[in-house]
């Protein structure tokens, strides 16, 4: 089945537009979601909405409130809510360009590949995307869809483009009040080089491929033993305690660097001589 277009509309540079199709880049699917379940009926929980000391009310009379002190709440009703929304045009329009250095990982949200519409956008599209990569920037831009307006950026991604929304200045917090007690000592010259020597080892180019979420794994192997298990009881899985007690000793840094340089280049021999009797 064809995947579904996220959004549909332009990307405008000036006076070229050039109609896109935007797809969601990620997939919740790997996720698993559990429900609530009443255990002795086995059916699913649902739940009403209670006011306190009223009890179960109808939907019809609730409105939306923004608390702004302790208690005390501005009421809006949908109306007014969506006199405000922003209407939604099916336009992009790239207003300014930076180098992808300058925006900080912080701010990026969620990614969405974007190809062109059909073979008539096709050749502005290549343009639009060959000159991104040459210059070596990343397009910025406002993008209105369901009533929000998104900052948004768009840069080259193989033969296609990627579009990431960003967060606003207001949604991120600044790190340094968090690191503010960190002292600013320099490390000593030697645990500082056995420590990059170790980074240098274990360097190798990203592939998201070679790791998994192994809570996943383990909760699908559960979730099958029991979809399996006739009896229905509960299976109860064995926890490993981790070893070393409460770790009251102090490590010794430079031990620790020193061990883990050794050990990695120990576990690399043996991968080179596995490779050479194969």
């Amino acid at each position: 089945m064809a995947a579904r277009a996220y959004w549909q509309g332009q990307i405008r540079l000036a006076l070229v537009s050039i109609p896109v199709e935007m797809y969601s880049a990620t997939k919740s699917g790997a996720k698993i979601r559990f429900n609530q379940i009443h255990e002795p009926s086995g059916k699913r929980i649902s739940y009403e909405k209670v006011v306190p000391g009223i009890g179960p009310i109808d939907r019809d009379d609730i409105i939306k409130g923004y608390e702004v002190s302790k208690g005390e709440y501005v009421l809006l009703d949908d109306e007014e809510i969506e006199a405000v929304k922003i209407e939604s045009k099916r336009t992009l329009e790239l207003v300014q360009f930076v180098d992808a250095c300058e925006i900080d990982p912080l701010y990026f949200e969620k990614p969405y590949y974007v190809a062109p519409k059909d073979e008539l956008a096709e050749e502005a599209f290549i343009v639009l995307r060959e000159a991104l990569r040459k210059a070596g920037k990343v397009g910025l831009g406002q993008l209105s869809i369901r009533g929000s307006e998104k900052l948004v950026a768009l840069k080259p991604c193989g033969k296609g483009l990627l579009l990431e929304t960003l967060r606003y200045a207001d949604e991120v917090r600044k790190g340094q009040s968090f690191f503010s007690e960190i002292e600013e000592a320099k490390p000593k010259k030697e645990l500082l080089d056995l420590a990059q020597t170790l980074i240098d080892q274990k360097s190798a180019p990203f592939d998201a491929g070679e790791f998994e979420d192994r809570y996943v794994e383990a909760l699908k192997k559960l979730i099958d033993k029991k979809a399996k298990s006739k009896s229905g009881k509960k299976v109860i899985e064995d926890v490993d305690e981790p070893e070393g007690g409460s770790g009251g000793n102090v490590i010794d840094l430079m031990a620790a660097l020193k061990k883990s340089v050794g050990d990695d280049k120990g576990s690399s021999k043996s991968k080179s001589k596995a490779k050479k009797s194969a």
